[in-house]
């Protein structure tokens, strides 16, 4: 599996915050609400910034939609309305007119095959303008689209199959989608995360591949993400913070159990639970429904992605 383990640059900022118990230096936050949809800008200024957060500078952009699971397909053309509105700005700031859109992730696991999933329904454009430019509409732009497997299914590094498609079809930006894994099992499936930094496939669970972004393909790469799963440490450390949550409830805020509960280190406590667990290490957890989640989260991306690209066509 490529999954990339707490890459959600908002998670980052929460744990900073509850440690120092101030902002992240050198990062700009500003948080809007769309309806039922919360939207985290993240911004790491300069590095002092990259270095406390652990990521680049760049923008990291966080939607929130904790009713997505049980929602409506009124709400996730809704998430797909805002993904696109999203996926705009950044593309019209890069000027980029010719698009490769590339799913990461392995075919054959369902929590890591949300980026071809989403490949499967982009609409590429690329062979129209190649092959019959007479049918081109205004306001259209050349979109490929690839989905290159990953090392174990091809024997090649996904790097180098993007680079070498990059080298020959020259597109101005990719937008790789990858599933992530998270260290909050409430954000399963109900957080996009956007960032124009790129992306490293693999480091979730410690299998670090090469980094696809400006650096080593020559062009902007924006990356899009979603948590498919958790380890195990974080859902024992979730299972736990419940247990403590009703523990609080029960118990006199004068009491000294109740200080001792207080005084309870979320980081540590997950800590120790992974060295506990360290022998069953990159275990990872998903929801049961995992294949329905993965097929509404694939349709809400491709439909953002493609409004983005084409928005002409939707009109």
């Amino acid at each position: 599996m490529d999954l990339r383990r707490t890459d959600l640059a908002i998670e980052t900022r929460e744990l900073y915050r509850k440690d120092s118990g101030r902002e992240v230096p050198g990062v700009e936050v500003k948080q809007e609400k769309l309806g039922s949809i919360t939207i985290t800008r993240v911004n790491i200024l300069d590095y002092q910034g990259s270095m406390a957060m652990g990521k680049p500078i760049g923008n990291y952009i966080t939607l929130e939609m904790p009713d997505i699971r049980t929602g409506t397909p009124e709400l996730n053309h809704s998430v797909a309305a805002v993904l696109s509105d999203e996926l705009k700005k950044l593309i019209d700031r890069l000027q980029s007119q010719s698009v490769l859109v590339v799913g990461l992730g392995n075919w054959n696991v369902t929590p890591d095959a949300l980026g071809p999933k989403v490949v499967s329904r982009i609409f590429v454009t690329r062979q129209i303008f190649e092959f019959a430019p007479q049918e081109v509409r205004p306001g259209m732009r050349p979109v490929s689209a690839i989905a290159p497997g990953v090392l174990g299914i091809t024997g090649i590094e996904t790097a180098d199959i993007i680079k070498g498609v990059v080298s020959r079809i020259k597109p101005d930006l990719i937008i790789a989608v990858d599933a992530l894994a998270s260290k909050s099992t409430s954000r399963l499936a109900s957080t996009i995360q956007i960032s124009d930094t790129g992306v490293s496939p693999g480091a979730g669970i410690g299998n670090r591949r090469a980094a696809l972004d400006q650096s080593t393909l020559g062009i902007p790469v924006i990356a899009l993400g979603v948590p498919t799963v958790v380890d195990a440490a974080t859902m024992a450390s979730d299972t736990i913070d419940l247990l403590v949550d009703s523990l609080m409830k029960a118990t006199p805020q004068d009491s000294p159990f109740y200080q001792v509960l207080k005084d309870l280190n979320r980081e540590e406590r997950y800590d120790l639970i992974r060295e506990v667990i360290s022998p069953y290490d990159n275990l990872m957890v998903t929801p049961k429904e995992v294949d329905e989640m993965i097929n509404d989260m694939a349709a809400i991306l491709a439909e953002g992605i493609n409004i983005a690209l084409q928005d002409n066509l939707y009109r």
